[in-house]
């Protein structure tokens, strides 16, 4: 389903948590963050999901990266279903999963098509379109979104590869070409000639005049 906009700055909500109150924007600091959400907890694909989220923890913090669900129902039923995605994952779910059951942050973040917005008695079909993943930077700015369907488990090995994109990136004139994965060359920007990109860069590979490679800076 098409957004009906792209968000850009952060919206900013306090909630509750399993983690207890949280505000979003002091919650992610100076790191990087993900948002993910889902229809409602337990559900089968969203505890395939949640499981490999609990197993790419020390992934995440490699890359100096935070990650919170998001889910429609209370935080005492979030603590329960933790149990079911521990025992399936063979990995502790310790990241933060907000009660979402008023819709506030659905509706703040445009998760939800206007006629999901139900005051009570949802379920999953209702919210089928809450699983969408965000990518926030230090800076509280939306770096990337995707939405999946309800019969599409999230490809978290893609999530990952996408936040090293936008980390190898982040405020240099540069760009990942397609099926970019960390080590691989990267591309120029236009807003350097050929005489900036090397001074900037070293050595670039002219494939067209347009499209240049260069050797992706180390961080």
């Amino acid at each position: 389903m098409p957004r009906k906009h792209q968000i850009t700055n952060t919206p900013d909500f306090t909630v509750d948590s399993t983690a207890g109150e949280l505000n979003l924007h002091k919650w992610i600091g100076d790191s990087y963050a993900i948002l993910f959400s889902h229809p409602r907890d337990f559900t089968p694909v969203c505890t395939t999901e949640f499981g490999a989220v609990a197993q790419l923890a020390p992934e995440f913090a490699k890359r100096n990266t935070k990650v919170m669900g998001v889910s429609v129902d209370t935080v005492e039923e979030h603590k329960k279903w933790k149990r079911d995605i521990e025992a399936t994952a063979g990995a502790p779910a310790d990241f933060p999963i907000i009660d979402d059951t008023s819709l506030h942050v659905s509706k703040l973040y445009d998760m939800l098509p206007a006629e999901a917005y139900l005051p009570e008695n949802r379920d999953a079909k209702n919210t089928a379109t809450v699983r969408t993943v965000f990518i926030i930077g230090p800076d509280k700015k939306v770096r990337l979104t995707m939405s999946y369907p309800m019969s599409v488990g999230r490809n978290f090995a893609e999530i990952l590869r996408a936040l090293d994109a936008i980390q190898a990136t982040d405020g240099v004139p540069l760009a990942t070409p397609a099926n970019w994965v960390p080590g691989q060359d990267v591309i120029v920007a236009l807003s350097l000639n050929n005489e900036q990109a090397k001074e900037k860069f070293g050595e670039i590979d002219i494939k067209l005049p347009y499209l240049r490679f260069a050797k992706a800076p180390k961080k």
